[in-house]
């Protein structure tokens, strides 16, 4: 057995002093690379556990571990703590040639032996981990101390992309409760306090294979973004998160960095006409939309709103019109084409028996052409985005309601209804969950529009039995050829997050890899290059 030893946690300092502090003395801190930077990146990072074998951190990048394979700035996959891997012909072993001399924040050795229990502990409890997909892992095997193979129940290309997404632990040093605060690693950071929903301390990798961080120690802190801007403004943050509502507040000696995402927002638009059904309890679940069920509908809005009108009104200007899936994913098959064609539009619906009425919006069969559009409760940006579209789309003649449900409402409510979508991820199974007819329950999130095509069916499968990206990313965009004349889903735009970061500091904006869903704890992809001029 290795001797693994666990880092003890520092002794807490309560973060509203430290904030009192900045905000009462007027006169901001001087960073230096020795006594590091403070950051606000949003609460996420505190909401759940650091653990990777419960999914923390599963953004394609090292933190304070690393996995497999890595995502790079241009979205492929290269190894990480693997050298190389090769998959069987069948597409069911994947065999991974791991870097050797790689050490753990406890000066243990990292081995075979380590991956094997990782992937094992996720594999064994599921259920922990909604991150990461091993459900199709039979088995993980050390064939020698540097060396892992995989066997697959099933093929299953998006595999590769769980070796980027699951951070390796030691096999001797694993606790599951210490590790939510205080996860060991191999990773170019390591924990050295944890102040529960204050802050989080981490300090410079001194051992880091993959190069020693210039910034010795970096403060993450948990605040209201009004407070934080407040702090940004007397000078006591390094980088701060910001909505785009923010982002043209003027802070001394700092400027705003928006950075490229593969976050795209869409409305989700159910295909089918409306029918329902009782389910085992007795509850009636209505699916499917009688307006958004007209195709002409959905191509109407497709082609007629304007994007940059509705980005200008609801986030600022900042973030760029969407048409599908972000072109800076290697599977992403984008085509772009002129909107806010309204007199098109118009034609489209004319066409289709739509016929306007005195208030200006369009009846067919004595219905209004008048449908809802849904986001999360207490997502503003959401919010804003249904209502800027539906003020577009009143000028089409189409009337939306715009309303915000919880998720759990959601997953019933979403059937029958628009809603707000954000989607953005490297795994392109994605589009399995939007238009494969199967993934369709009812009650959930996965292809809540009841998208339904056999050719479609066809290329999804193909994409997840092939044994090779290559041939997996070309059946995932035939996959959106196939989809994109429905306009089942009504792209509106891939946003960008805003940091404030101070002028002294470089984050080096050219190896940021595009950031996945969810704004604030990405740009810490690559904290381990940012360095102080």
């Amino acid at each position: 057995m290795k001797n693994k030893s666990l880092l003890k946690k520092g002794i807490g300092i309560l973060l509203l002093l430290i904030m009192s502090a900045g905000v009462l003395s007027g006169c901001g801190k001087t960073s230096s690379e020795e006594e590091g930077i403070s950051v606000y990146i949003g609460g996420t990072i505190f909401d759940g556990s650091l653990d990777p074998v419960k999914g923390a951190m599963s953004y394609g990048y090292p933190f304070t571990n690393n996995a497999l394979t890595k995502v790079t700035p241009e979205s492929e996959y290269t190894g990480d703590l693997a050298s190389d891997w090769k998959i069987s012909e069948d597409a069911l072993t994947y065999t991974f040639n791991l870097k050797e001399g790689i050490k753990f924040h406890d000066g243990s050795d990292f081995t075979a032996e380590d991956v094997v229990f990782t992937y094992n502990e996720v594999k064994n409890n599921q259920g922990n981990n909604e991150n990461v997909d091993l459900s199709r892992m039979e088995s993980a095997e050390a064939t020698d101390d540097y060396t892992v193979t995989f066997k697959l129940s099933e093929p299953y290309s998006s595999f590769l992309d769980q070796t980027a997404c699951l951070g390796i632990v030691p096999s001797d040093g694993y606790d599951s409760k210490t590790f939510d605060t205080v996860p060991i690693g191999t990773g170019p950071w390591k924990v050295i306090q944890y102040d529960t929903a204050q802050k989080i301390i981490v300090q410079a990798n001194e051992d880091y294979y993959g190069g020693v961080p210039s910034i010795k120690q970096v403060t993450i802190l948990n605040m209201e973004e009004d407070t934080a801007i407040a702090n940004a403004k007397s000078g006591e943050l390094d980088v701060v998160m910001v909505d785009p509502n923010y982002a043209d507040e003027e802070v001394k000696g700092m400027h705003i960095e928006n950075l490229e995402t593969m976050d795209v927002r869409q409305i989700g638009l159910p295909v089918t006409a409306e029918t329902s059904y009782i389910t085992e309890d007795g509850q009636k679940i209505i699916v499917g939309n009688n307006v958004t069920s007209d195709k002409a509908v959905r191509q109407a809005l497709a082609i007629g709103i304007d994007r940059q009108k509705i980005i200008n009104d609801a986030l600022n200007g900042i973030g760029k019109p969407a048409e599908g899936f972000t072109s800076n994913l290697v599977w992403g098959n984008t085509t772009s084409y002129e909107d806010n064609r309204k007199d098109e539009a118009a034609e489209l619906l004319e066409a289709a028996g739509w016929i306007k009425g005195d208030d200006g919006i369009y009846e067919k069969n004595g219905k209004k052409c008048e449908f809802t559009i849904l986001s999360p409760s207490g997502d503003t940006a959401r919010y804003q985005l249904a209502a800027a579209v539906a003020e577009e789309a009143k000028t089409l003649g189409i009337k939306i309601d715009v309303d915000q449900k919880t998720w759990d409402e959601l997953s019933t409510a979403a059937a029958s209804n628009g809603v707000v979508w954000g989607w953005g991820q490297f795994d392109p199974v994605v589009l399995k969950n939007l238009f494969y007819s199967d993934s369709f329950t009812g009650n959930g999130t996965s292809n809540t529009i009841r998208y339904s095509d056999a050719e479609v069916d066809k290329l999804v499968e193909e994409a997840l039995n092939s044994n090779n990206r290559e041939d997996a990313v070309k059946a995932w965009k035939e996959v959106q050829t196939a989809t994109a004349d429905d306009y089942a889903y009504l792209y509106i735009v891939n946003i960008e997050h805003s940091y404030f970061v101070k002028d002294d500091l470089d984050i080096s904006v050219d190896t940021q890899i595009p950031h996945p869903h969810g704004h604030g704890a990405p740009v810490i992809n690559n904290m381990n290059e940012w360095t102080l001029k």
